[in-house]
């Protein structure tokens, strides 16, 4: 009777198969795990830079107006400034109506739109918020 010690051939070349399918699947794992991060990674910058463009708005910016412009890296943004409507507001108990003016607000709709291109499209974050300033619409 012959004993056999060690693996066949084509035992070897099953195990390769195996281990080569299984590297694979986590390479693949590990390239999708890195892409979301990328994706991530831009979705936060665009919107910390929005924000950013949104607190650089002061009251004496409200007029309804578009522009545009780049970011740098990629990013390109766009504000958008509306009037939404325009209410006069109360007197206080102490004020005198004869001799106090109405007092006049405006409520003005802010959007932001960051954009960039990732992965062959166009991304982007889009942030609103509105704000209200003293006095009647400005420009628009």
């Amino acid at each position: 009777m012959r004993r056999e010690d060690g693996f066949t051939l084509l035992e070897v070349l099953v195990a390769f198969v195996i281990a080569a399918l299984a590297l694979g699947v986590m390479f693949d794992a590990v390239l999708g795990g890195l892409r979301a991060t990328q994706t991530a990674s831009q979705y936060q910058e665009a919107v910390s830079l929005a924000r950013s463009h949104i607190a650089s708005i002061s009251h004496l910016d409200l007029a309804g107006r578009e522009s545009q412009g780049d970011d740098g890296r990629g990013f390109h943004w766009k504000i958008r400034i509306a009037p939404a409507g325009t209410v006069t507001l109360a007197r206080g108990p102490n004020d005198d109506p004869a001799s106090t003016a109405a007092t006049q607000a405006t409520l003005y709709g802010i959007s932001v739109t960051e954009s960039w291109k990732s992965g062959g499209g166009e991304r982007k974050v889009v942030l609103e918020t509105k704000r209200l300033a003293p006095g009647a619409a400005k420009g628009g």
